[in-house]
Order: structure tokens, then sequence, then C-alpha cells
């Protein structure tokens, strides 16, 4: 792959992971749209591990809190925020593995990858985006993540599987309907993000390790590189406009785009 090439994927994938936008939306559309090959899952898994590094460190806060409350957690111990925090995130994830499996298994993970449903699903999923964003959200934080909401948050990101959905965007989505201001609702889909980022890069990963020669994987470090500069960039404008700013010109983004691939397909 050119330099560009591999920029413009790492660039797309670190910039749309972590905005309401469809990652995978944009990443199908890139060769469907411009000519260029699909790149391939080596720089699929390369870009999925430098959006997971951005995210640790951006959350890195959270992400130690998590991490020390893990030993508490192996003893089937939730007594501190920690072990809580660690075990709400493994049982928000379980429904978005399980759901992949099936996808993946049955072989309808590829029929989805489709213009008509990244249309639809960029244009319906950003109208309940801005339903949910429009309700008046009860005074909830991240602290008060209970395993009835992580458990419906989950549910909610299995429905990204479709292509065109966004991970971020439905999580979000779901959490402000659960009454979390922008800003947590963001925070914890942003956390949700990790275990899943992690599951989806190990069942990548698994498959293009025996693959994978030494171009590809000079290839993989570079977009890796870029899509974790890209990640973080988008991580830092998105929470801090949260502050002053509601969701609404990514649902016009999703809106215009989803209408525009909705004529390209019928059409």
């Amino acid at each position: 792959m050119t330099l560009f090439h591999l920029f413009l994927v790492a660039v797309i994938q670190g910039i749309t992971e972590f905005l309401p936008v469809s990652s995978s939306g944009h990443l199908i559309l890139l060769p469907s749209l411009t000519g260029l090959d699909d790149q391939g899952q080596v720089i699929d898994v390369a870009v999925h591990v430098g959006t997971l590094l951005a995210v640790i460190l951006f959350f890195r806060r959270d992400v130690l809190l998590c991490i020390s409350g893990v030993p508490r957690l192996l003893r089937g111990r939730v007594d501190t925020p920690g072990a809580k925090l660690a075990f709400l995130l493994i049982l928000a994830t379980i429904p978005v593995v399980l759901v992949g499996l099936v996808l993946k298994l049955t072989g309808l993970v590829d029929m989805l990858r489709s213009v008509t449903v990244i249309g639809w699903a960029m244009l319906l999923f950003g109208l309940v985006l801005y339903w949910a964003d429009r309700r008046d959200p009860s005074p909830k934080t991240a602290t008060d993540w209970t395993i009835r909401d992580a458990l419906i948050m989950g549910v909610w990101q299995a429905v990204a599987l479709i292509p065109g959905t966004s991970r971020s965007g439905i999580t979000i989505t779901a959490a402000r309907t659960l009454g979390y201001d922008r800003t947590n609702a963001a925070r914890l889909a942003m956390l949700m993000s990790i275990p899943t980022i992690v599951a989806s890069g190990v069942l990548l990963g698994a498959e293009v390790i025996s693959t994978a020669d030494i171009g590809a994987a000079r290839d993989g470090a570079i977009a890796a590189l870029f899509a974790f500069f890209a990640a973080l960039l988008a991580l830092s404008v998105m929470m801090r406009l949260l502050r002053t700013v509601s969701y609404t010109p990514y649902v016009i983004y999703r809106v215009v785009l989803g209408l525009i691939l909705l004529w390209i397909a019928y059409t």
C-alpha cells in the first residue's frame, strides 16, 4: 500500500471510531467510492490497535482504576469502584461478542457490507441519536452506572455490528435514553470501546498472524501510528465540544450522507 493510502485509511478510522458517524461504514465506502483497493485485515487490525492506544491514553485514569479492580474481581468481589467498573465493562461487552461470533460464523457479516445498508443505518440511527439527545436527562454520571444500564448499553452496542450504525453513536444514544448527560454518555461509550476493540482485534488478529509478512507488518505499524494520532485528536475535540455543543452536527452529517448513499444505491 502507498503511504497516502495508509494515511487515508488510518485517519478515517482514527477520526470516525469515536465520533458517532460509523468508522466501519466509512472504511467500507472508501474502496467503493474511490476505486482504491480494500486495505485488508492486517491494516484493519493495525488501525484498531492505534485507536485502542489512543482511548486508553485519553481515559488513562479510568483505565488505571479499572485495572486496579481486576485482582478483587478475580476473587469474586465487586466492592471497590475499580472492581465495579471492570465488571460492568466486561458485562457490557458480552452481547457484541456473542452477536459478532454469530454473524462471523454464519457469513451474515459479509452480506451487510453494502451501500444500501450503510445508507439506511446512517439515516435511521442518526435520527434516533437526535431523538435521544433532545431528551432531558436525569442527573446521572458515570459513577451511577449499574448492571441494568451496562446490559442495556451492551445490547445496543451489538446493533452497531450493522455497518453504518456507529458503535460510539449507538452506545451514546443508549446512555442518553438512560438519563446520562452528553459528557458522561460519551465517557461510558468510549470506555466500552476498549474491551470491544480488544475483542475484535483478537478475532481479526488470529486470522492474519500466519499470513502477515515483513512488508505487511511495516504498513501496519505506520497505519497504527497515523490512527493513534487521528483518534487522539478526535477524542480531544469531541469531549471539549460536548461541554457546549449537542450531537446535532453529527446527526446532520449522518442524515446528509445517508440520503446521498441511498440515492447512489437506488439510482
